[in-house]
Formats: C-alpha cells, structure tokens, sequence
C-alpha cells in the first residue's frame, strides 16, 4: 500500500470537487444525470442488493447505524453508506462496522481518475459510486444507505428500495432544499417510490399530507411512527448505547422500520433465523460500537468530564441543550462553533445561559468566524471568550476546569469531528 500515493489521490478529490459539508451550496449539484451515468459506467452497481433508504433533516445516521447493527446482529452482510465523516474519509462506507480499506479506495479512485476528470461528478456522486461499487463487489445482502441532503435529487435517490424511511422534517439547507417545512418534504418524500412502503418518524399535519400524497400516488403503503404500535416507546425501553435524549424518536422509527420490513418475505429471507426481538435488543445495546458511529452524545474524557454531540440545527440542538441543562455539574463550560450559513437566529436563544462559552470554528471555508459569533452572542448577555482553534480550546479547559465541571462541544459536526481528531492524537492530554 503506497500511503502517499493514498493521501494524494485522497486529496485531489477533496481538493477538485470539494464536498458540500466543507464548502457549502457551491458544491451542491442538482440532478442525478451524472449518478445515473456513473452508475451505468460501472455496470449498476446500485441494482445487485437490496436497499433500505433514509432520508430526513435529524436522526438518519442514528437510525441508519441502528438498522445497520440489527440486520449485522442477525447475520446478514450488511453495506452502510453515510455522510459526513468525522475523521476518516472511510467512514461513510462500511460493511458490518468495517471501513472499506485504504487500498480499495485507492483502487476506485485511479481505476476511475479519467472518468471523473472528464465527466467531473461531484463529491458526493464520487463517494456514492464508490459505496455501490464496493457493495456489489463485496456482494452484501443488503445495504443501508443514507441520503446526503433532500432526497428527490439526491444521489442516493437512483435506488429502488425495499422500504423508505423519512425520519423528520426540520429547517435546515433551505437554500437548497426550499423555506418552508412544505418545501422540505416535498424535497424529502422523493425518496418514496411506487409499491414501496415507506415508514415516516415523525411529521405535523402539514407535512403528514405531502407524504400521503406522494406515497398514494404510487400506491406506496405509508406508516406514521408516531400513529404505530411504537408510538409510545422511550428510549429507556431499550438498552442503547446511544445516549442522547432525541434517540427515543429515532428508536421508534427504527422498530417501526423493521415491524414493517417483517412483513416482507424477501427481508426475512435475508435476516434469516436469528431474526427475532431478542437479537433486536441485544443489537441495539451495541449498536454505536458495533458500526462505529460517533459524536452522538458521546463522552470524551470523564475528568474533567467532556460530552460532545453532532446536533447542528434548531430542531436538533433544542433537544440537546434540554438535555445538557440536567446534568450533574458545578460550572458548564461549551465550545460552540456553526457553519457560516446556519440559522442562527432560531438558534441563538437556545443556549444555555449558566455557562462560560469558548466561541470557536472548525477549520474548513464554510466555518463561522469565531469572533462574528462571538459578538452576536456578547450582545445578548452570554459570558465567555474567542478560542479560534479547537486544540486551544482544551488548552483553557484544562486550565480552568475544577472538580464536578463539564465542557459540552458542539453547534457544528465539524467542531466534533476536530474534537475527536485531538482526543485520538492527544488520549492522555487530561491524564496530568
């Protein structure tokens, strides 16, 4: 393996067709003429195994890993396929918890180096071609895949699945995807597709309506989580090793998905004998470990005590601060750092008050200014400092943290992402 043959290749695709999360709406691409044709260059890919397809604003890489760690825990091959990545561009492509090797994302990219530099597909058309074509070569027997954003015009959307899943709609990316909560879902209900049963996590009235439309136009069989046997399921039902708060609305949609996947011949074909809720139980008691999920309420250090999480938008962050407010602590400390082009004005009032904050930014163009968010937050009454650069900001915390204190890291999945990077160079930094 020729690491720096790796590493160049690695950086040409992020350095030629930057991905959307690093750079923003320049990178979006509508359309899935370039999909469809990479797809068709390859030889389908997307058609040699089964596809379970996620879409919505929150929850879809939760409820990805969890379907993901079921369908592993029955013995089932299982592809998943997701974005972002936190550390490893690898992590968005996985089978049974595995990263697809270094030396297998070398080979796609010089296999295919003259394809992508004539026909120029984006980032995330590349990463997804990638994901098919190595699903189909490893011949998986089935595969969670996870939209990148919306889903009408999602790269992902090329697929016919053996069910859709639309797990909430919230305002997020709404210069891509429209301005209303309307707008949104009728962006996302593009995943529904004809004769296939599609579970929805959760909707309002308004919403509820475009993806009944959407789903009789098809002759789609709809089912509402919030309206199924599930309805009233807590997270505290279930041993998870996913802790954050919002999970029991992720739960419910996940044993939604798969009382509705039961019914199907072909998926209990695939889950074989070991199906049962047992081994449901038993799987999502592992299911973060088992297929390397990260930066969902996941603690960092114990002392001092650091938590971070990956919720980025109003919907999400309401539910996360709730829950940072009942924890245990003598001073709360966050590192708080947005994306230039986030809603802050439906997020700003959220955040906690009773903390010292250390206003920083990840280290990508679409990052925030820490100072710009420095300002806007000094101005409504909020006390803390500007720690431009996330290796600082454990730096001052080590500095300043005592007994029973608690720094909670967030606001952007690319903070958490710098976090994580830090702790797995530097895991002994809070042992002195």
């Amino acid at each position: 393996m020729d690491d720096k043959l790796y590493k160049s290749e690695i950086d040409f695709i992020f350095r030629q067709f930057p991905s959307y999360q690093k750079v923003g709406k320049i990178a979006y691409k509508e359309g899935l003429e370039g999909m469809t044709d990479f797809d068709k260059t390859l030889g389908s890919p997307h058609k040699k195994f089964p596809v379970i397809h996620i879409a919505g604003t929150n929850g879809k890489g939760s409820v990805s890993h969890m379907l993901a760690a079921v369908l592993q825990k029955c013995g089932a091959k299982t592809g998943l396929y997701t974005s972002p990545h936190l550390v490893d561009f690898r992590e968005r492509i996985k089978i049974n918890g595995e990263m697809i090797s270094r030396e297998k994302t070398l080979d796609f990219l010089l296999k295919w180096k003259s394809y992508i530099l004539e026909k120029k597909p984006s980032f995330f058309e590349i990463t997804t071609a990638m994901a098919f074509d190595h699903f189909a070569k490893e011949k998986v027997d089935i595969a969670v895949i996870e939209t990148g954003l919306g889903g009408r015009l999602d790269s992902t959307n090329i697929v016919t699945p053996m069910l859709s899943i639309i797990t909430n709609i919230a305002l997020d990316h709404c210069e891509q995807l429209g301005f209303t909560l309307g707008d949104i879902a009728r962006e996302k209900a593009g995943i529904i597709k004809p004769n296939v049963p599609v579970v929805v996590g959760e909707a309002l009235h308004s919403t509820a309506e475009i993806f009944l439309r959407k789903a009789e136009d098809g002759n789609s069989p709809v089912v509402f989580a919030q309206k199924s046997l599930f309805r009233e399921v807590l997270a505290s039902d279930y041993q998870l090793d996913l802790k954050g708060d919002y999970q029991t609305h992720n739960i419910r949609t996940v044993l939604t998905a798969l009382s509705v996947l039961g019914e199907n011949r072909r998926f209990l074909d695939i889950a074989g004998e070991q199906w049962s809720d047992s081994t449901i139980r038993e799987a999502l008691k592992t299911a973060a470990a088992a297929t390397g999920l990260r930066g969902r309420w996941e603690t960092l250090n114990r002392n001092p005590l650091i938590i971070c999480d990956t919720g980025h938008n109003a919907n999400g962050l309401k539910i996360v601060f709730s829950q940072l407010r009942r924890q245990n602590f003598k001073r709360l400390f966050i590192a708080l750092g947005f994306v230039a082009d986030k809603d802050l004005n439906s997020i700003i009032g959220l955040l906690p008050q009773n903390a010292y904050y250390f206003f920083t930014q990840a280290r990508i163009e679409r990052a925030l200014a820490a100072g710009e968010l420095a300002k806007r937050a000094f101005s409504l009454g909020y006390k803390g400092e500007i720690v431009s650069e996330i290796p600082e900001v454990f730096t001052k915390y080590r500095e300043m943290s005592g007994e029973g204190d608690l720094l909670f890291i967030g606001g952007s999945t690319y903070v958490v992402a710098e976090a994580l990077e830090f702790f797995e160079k530097n895991p002994d930094f809070f042992a002195n």
